[in-house]
């Protein structure tokens, strides 16, 4: 697989700052954390960020995130909308293929599946048609936590599947398979077209419900079952990218070119050893 860095794991690093770590650490791609993004496009254009990263010569992976998609009242999924409308025509042009977008939480009293896959459709569809005006696509990450609509791989598959748009992917954290209970045969069951993006990272050694964004770790370096998780994924034949995504406050008071370089480094070893 190809790599790349995502910038939450060098959350305090701007953007031209992570280009420039990324690229001295071997990386082929670069995820943009959207703050960042719009930080640097305070004082200058998207024709500079796509300058850069041609300079750099790695590739823009997708944008992150747009976060609580679905559930939401009427002002903020308004507000979604417009987001999307924003990070699409900034990715369109720059040249990146993707933006993340994050389930919302379950509503107050819960929700069924049933009604679950059925917001999301609706969401998903029209946030589809935003994207695709600007010749990008949408990735859909589930996230493993208690609260949150969609918790598994299996969930978020079915409901990328019914949406049947072809600019609609997933994204598989392995943190958030793992934190939500995820089994590897969702993944076997795959069509490798339908994944996006491979976030890979670890986690130290908790009972699944205590787990938070800040207990990630480098890959290799906790107990996620990352050798299994890529052993399905080369058996549906997806080999595209892996991209290193880490939550970690330890981590962002860290050099980021030290970081970055140490990421790569212990991917590359993961995948190696797989």
């Amino acid at each position: 697989m190809k790599l790349a860095l995502n910038g939450a794991t060098t959350m305090k690093a701007d953007l031209a700052t992570d280009l420039q770590a990324a690229k001295a650490a071997g990386f082929d791609y670069l995820e943009i954390w959207a703050s960042k993004l719009r930080k640097f496009l305070k004082d200058r254009s998207p024709d500079e960020l796509k300058d850069l990263f041609s300079e750099s010569g790695l590739s823009p992976l997708s944008i992150n995130s747009i976060e609580h998609i679905t559930f939401r009242d009427a002002q903020a999924y308004d507000s979604i909308k417009r987001e999307c409308e924003e990070l699409s025509n900034i990715a369109g042009r720059i040249g990146c293929p993707c933006i993340v977008v994050v389930p919302g939480r379950l509503p107050q009293g819960g929700a069924s599946r049933a009604e679950i896959i059925s917001e999301s459709i609706e969401v998903l569809t029209e946030l589809c048609d935003i994207a695709a005006a600007h010749g990008v696509s949408l990735a859909f990450e589930f996230l493993g936590q208690p609260d949150c609509s969609v918790p598994t791989l299996n969930l978020a598959a079915a409901i990328v599947r019914e949406t049947n748009r072809k600019n609609l992917g997933l994204v598989i954290d392995s943190f958030h398979f793992y934190a939500g209970n995820s089994i590897f045969h969702s993944i076997e069951n795959l069509d490798p077209n339908l994944i996006e993006i491979f976030h890979i990272n670890d986690a130290e050694d908790l009972p699944r419900e205590q787990l938070e964004d800040c207990h990630r770790l480098l890959p290799g370096l906790g107990i996620l079952p990352l050798r299994e998780m890529i052993t399905a994924f080369r058996s549906i034949g997806y080999d595209k990218v892996a991209s290193v995504e880490i939550f970690r406050p330890e981590y962002w008071e860290r050099d980021p070119f030290a970081l970055a370089r140490d990421a790569y480094a212990a991917t590359k070893r993961v995948l190696a050893e797989a």
